[in-house]
């Protein structure tokens, strides 16, 4: 085949899932042959965002623990993931009788051909929050259990950490326990924050557990199946506030790939500020009222042989007491670092007396880090004061095979119309930061919190968006949907 010289640049060759080599090949023959050059550019450029439902399930039903978790507490990791065909998600179950705060118990589902059914659920331990999942292609399913070691009735205290392994092949099938090494004898709890992530096709994993106010214990597990090493993330250091402390960051978005580990979370520490502090303790009563409004990021590029990076600061809503919440990180085959997050500019209860000119807004915001420098930045959605708006939330990413990149999140709020809006959108995100039109995913009920099955745990990069989380109007049900993109 002769075609044009740097047609297909190798690299972007090298990257092209087989099906789009296969379709540029025939057009080369075709162009090659009709020197049609608009043919050739109309036949490789992806199929348009057309998503189509094919599946819309319940999973399970659960009891409010009132221990301050719930089913979507471990955000930043996932409770679903794909191996092959099979498709599993971890659940909580609130038991009967049990006092707060280790009041619950983990569940196994699998979907077959006659729905979802249970496969396994904890019989000896009690826990507070949900226990995320990973996966290998090799068909090994992992859990992340975190079993208190404290007797009934007993309000808190330590807690133990372990993997779970199972088999995809018979999740019935009795699982192995896997006892993670770590830096010394960590004092876990009940309130672990804990992150779980998976490079599938690598066959290896890393799990991070936080440590009181000061650091996150880490362990990483190689393909061979050996502890192979651990240690401790210190968190960024608060030298700017009032009383210097360090900043602690919780859920955040883990991904390891060829052994280079990804972090992206958000602060949470009680309110750093004394006046702020002051204030909203007579507005709440409370003593404590945390922060979440200032976005930080850090990685390895082997977390065998090399430290971690220094935090850099990627968003901050300090200034006028706002919030972010971290939404997911995507692993770029050219080593970048793709995150998107959800922003408020300003907690309203304190504008009127610390901040009054500021105006509010919530966005869903995306940046592009290379080499841990934020080299491009995007607002996807965006709501402002005083203007009609949508907003959105739970922003998450969807790869494809062949490495486009997709958002999906959910939109409430009032439309231009003035009608009121509910539903899951998605945005393709293109190479050099386009971003496409937001298109409406045709759900019956849409989606207002959930997971994915992410790469991040595991599951392969997909045509197919799968999600697990709450409904509308469904607050106590979790619920499964499978939607192809096209």
């Amino acid at each position: 085949i002769s075609a044009p010289r740097g047609f297909v640049p190798r690299a972007r060759l090298a990257a092209m899932s087989l099906d789009r080599f296969v379709r540029s090949a025939v057009v080369l023959l075709v162009s090659s042959a009709f020197g049609c050059s608009l043919a050739v550019q109309a036949a490789i450029s992806p199929p348009a965002l057309r998503p189509i439902v094919e599946a819309e399930e319940d999973i399970y039903t659960y009891t409010n623990a009132d221990n301050g978790a719930g089913p979507l507490w471990c955000h930043g990791s996932t409770c679903l993931v794909r191996i092959g065909d099979e498709v599993f998600a971890s659940g909580i179950e609130t038991l009967p009788n049990v006092k707060r705060l280790n009041n619950c118990r983990w569940t196994l589902y699998q979907r077959g051909k006659n729905g979802w059914r249970l496969q396994q659920a904890d019989e000896t331990g009690r826990t507070r929050e949900p226990s995320p999942l990973v996966g290998f292609t090799d068909g090994r399913l992992f859990l992340f259990a975190n079993p208190t070691l404290t007797a009934p009735g007993t309000y808190g205290g330590p807690a133990r950490p372990e993997i779970l392994q199972f088999s995809a092949r018979d999740a019935k099938a009795p699982y192995e326990r896997l006892l993670p090494v770590w830096d010394g004898n960590p004092a876990f709890t009940e309130h672990s924050y804990r992150s779980f992530a998976a490079d599938g096709p690598g066959r290896e994993l890393i799990l991070l557990q936080n440590i009181g106010e000061t650091h996150a214990e880490w362990a990483f597990r190689d393909r061979k199946g050996k502890w192979e090493a651990h240690g401790q993330l210190r968190w960024p250091n608060g030298a700017e506030y009032p009383k210097p402390e360090p900043v602690r960051v919780c859920y955040p978005d883990v991904a390891i790939k060829n052994r280079a580990v990804h972090l992206c979370g958000v602060s949470d520490i009680v309110e750093p500020y004394p006046e702020w502090r002051a204030y909203k303790k007579q507005l709440t009563g409370n003593e404590w009222d945390y922060d979440f409004r200032r976005l930080f990021y850090t990685w390895t590029p082997d977390i065998t042989r090399d430290k971690f990076h220094e935090w850099v600061e990627v968003a901050s809503r300090d200034k006028t007491c706002g919030w972010i919440s971290p939404g997911d990180l995507w692993l770029g085959p050219d080593g970048a670092v793709h995150l998107v997050w959800t922003e408020r500019a300003l907690d309203e209860r304190l504008r009127a007396k610390f901040f009054p000119e500021a105006k509010q807004s919530q966005a869903i915001n995306y940046a592009l880090l290379r080499e841990g420098k934020v080299v491009l930045r995007r607002t996807l959605m965006l709501a402002e004061e005083g203007k009609p708006g949508e907003t959105g939330s739970w922003p998450r990413f969807q790869a494809t095979p062949d490495n486009r990149l997709f958002v999906i999140c959910y939109v409430s709020g009032q439309g231009g119309d003035g009608k009121a809006v509910s539903e899951n959108r998605l945005i393709e995100i293109h190479p050099g930061g386009e971003v496409s039109a937001p298109v409406r995913v045709p759900l019956s009920k849409p989606f207002t919190s959930y997971f994915t099955a992410t790469v991040r745990g595991g599951s392969p990069p997909s045509k197919t968006l799968e999600l697990l989380g709450q409904r509308e109007g469904a607050a106590l049900t979790m619920s499964y949907a499978r939607v192809r993109l096209w």
